[in-house]
């Protein structure tokens, strides 16, 4: 039995990616140690994994912090000795990597989307890509989530390669269908009327999300669908400033922010029609959860985005930080019935064929034999 250790320090989507994966992963061929940043609840993996351990990461950049964590990482991976270990995201990914030199085993780094294909100064962008390249001769194997991600690393130059493998990301299909009849959420619970037309969203409220671009296009579709009700399900950073736009536009009556919540796919089955507004993004996974909800899908032309969504085949394709096509998407979606039926009905099947968890989990096996045969 080959055991592996997953070092994550990022939440939301990340978190989820990882409750799926150790969900799956094959009890009898893998032992899994989880250590994670404080932000992750111990209870919920202990079915999972058989250490769990907690270590100080933060997103930000902070020497002295760092430092520390680089530090009780490396006791970590010398007490349990892996034979793989597994490094989540880019700060996850850096620290596991540097505590792991000159140890005997196999490292494997998904970033779950490159740091430097954020939105932020070219300093920083040259900053990270020098990490990344830097990092990268650490590493035996890097996952890229999406066809854009690899490619855009070896433009980057980031590794050769032959050290890079695309594995889409996928959802736990049938942990949803299962779980479809136990749903009890009702718009009464959130004083939402029956006759409303609800337009959601589901992510982070940071500025990658664009959920400001969500409130001002809320602000025009108001106009034409006097009926629309926004609900953004998720918190974050830019919280403050959100609830302050919706203030300003007036929309305090037909907007609702849920804040944190263990159970999103509870809120999307009560969405008309689902928006992903990103300004940039590796993958997208909550598209997947949409088309399995079927719900007619407006969302960004940006970065791995038009490989999971076809424009007007399984959704809607508009322009990042556009409002008002955002604002004409949504009308189409309202107006056109058919349109809309078919771009659901396409989304399940596309979700079903190609983006279920035990897909991901196979392909992993296939990455961890190579890997540990190397």
């Amino acid at each position: 039995m080959k055991r592996i250790m997953h070092i994550v320090q990022s939440p939301g989507g990340v978190e989820r990616y990882i409750q799926m994966f150790l969900k799956y992963i094959d009890k009898n061929k893998y032992e899994n140690v989880l250590v994670c940043s404080e932000d992750y609840s111990k209870e919920y993996y202990l079915d999972y994994v058989s250490a769990f351990e907690y270590v100080k990461m933060i997103r930000e950049v902070d020497i002295v912090c760092d430092l520390k964590s680089i530090i009780n990482v490396r006791k970590f991976i010398k007490k349990y000795k892996p034979d793989i270990v597994y490094c989540h995201s880019s700060k996850a990914g850096a620290i596991g990597r540097i505590a792991n030199v000159g140890l005997h085993n196999r490292v494997i780094y998904n970033p779950h989307g490159w740091s430097f294909n954020m939105e932020c100064s070219r300093k920083k962008k040259n900053f990270y890509q020098w990490v990344e390249r830097w990092l990268a001769k650490l590493t035996h194997s890097i996952i890229a989530i999406s066809d854009y991600e690899r490619e855009s690393a070896l433009e980057k130059h980031i590794c050769k390669p032959e050290k890079i493998k695309v594995i889409y990301n996928g959802i736990d299909i049938d942990d949803y269908d299962q779980k479809f009849s136990c749903y009890h959420l009702s718009r009464k619970d959130l004083d939402i009327s029956e006759e409303a037309y609800v337009i959601g969203c589901v992510g982070r409220l940071s500025k990658q999300k664009a959920p400001d671009i969500f409130i001002r296009a809320a602000a025009k579709i108001r106009e034409l669908i006097p009926d629309a009700y926004f609900l953004m399900v998720g918190s974050g950073e830019e919280q403050l400033r959100i609830e302050q736009l919706v203030t300003e536009f007036k929309l305090q009556d037909c907007v609702h922010i849920t804040g944190w919540v263990d159970n999103p796919m509870e809120y999307v089955m009560l969405f008309d029609q689902a928006m992903l507004l990103s300004r940039w993004e590796g993958f997208g996974l909550v598209l997947a959860e949409y088309m399995w909800a079927k719900k007619p899908i407006v969302t960004t032309k940006v970065d791995a985005i038009p490989e999971l969504i076809t424009d007007r085949f399984n959704g809607l394709l508009v322009e990042k930080d556009d409002v008002k096509a955002v604002e004409e998407a949504a009308l189409c979606i309202y107006k056109d019935k058919e349109l809309s039926e078919k771009m659901c009905e396409e989304g399940k099947r596309i979700v079903v064929e190609h983006f279920s968890m035990q897909r991901v989990i196979t392909e992993h096996d296939k990455l961890f034999e190579n890997t540990s045969n190397e």
